[in-house]
């Protein structure tokens, strides 16, 4: 094991006035660090559809996308799925996969699609794909479930 590697792979490679920018106060860290430049390109019942360049402050030492932000944007843009249903809640998230099938680098831009596929009285899924957007290649894809009851014994 090589510490300074790993000291080096966690070094932040954003400023945090470069991640916050003009963000309102009260705003945390984590969401504009992960979801700031996602630009909504379409929302209609039951579907979201989303695009984002790939930063520096995303990506590994390497220059790829790093996995745990491809995991938290399923995670937010999968919520923001049930707000497109017309649901009141995002609900809380009971398990979140992600099957990652090809690497993002920086500078390239990634089309994110939320799909939802059910919405119970307790429980809903949505499914999130991540393609290239220049060539519609399949990046990685997300299934997310979360507890949709508004009033919970949990």
């Amino acid at each position: 094991m090589d510490p300074e590697a790993v000291r080096r792979s966690l070094e932040p490679t954003a400023s945090a006035e470069e991640i916050m920018g003009s963000n309102p106060v009260g705003l945390s860290f984590y969401d504009p660090f992960v979801i700031s430049g996602a630009n909504i390109e379409s929302a209609e019942h039951g579907r979201l559809l989303c695009s984002f360049v790939v930063a520096p402050r995303h990506a590994s030492p390497a220059g790829y996308l790093r996995s745990g932000v491809t995991a938290s944007l399923a995670d937010q843009l999968g919520s923001a799925v049930f707000f497109c249903s017309g649901l009141h809640t995002s609900g809380v998230s009971v398990e979140i996969s992600v099957s990652f099938v090809d690497v993002a680098t920086v500078g390239e831009e990634i089309e994110v699609e939320g799909k939802l596929l059910r919405a119970g009285k307790s429980v809903g899924v949505v499914s999130v794909d991540f393609r290239k957007k220049k060539t519609g290649k399949l990046m990685a894809q997300a299934r997310h479930t979360k507890y949709l009851a508004v009033s919970s014994r949990l």
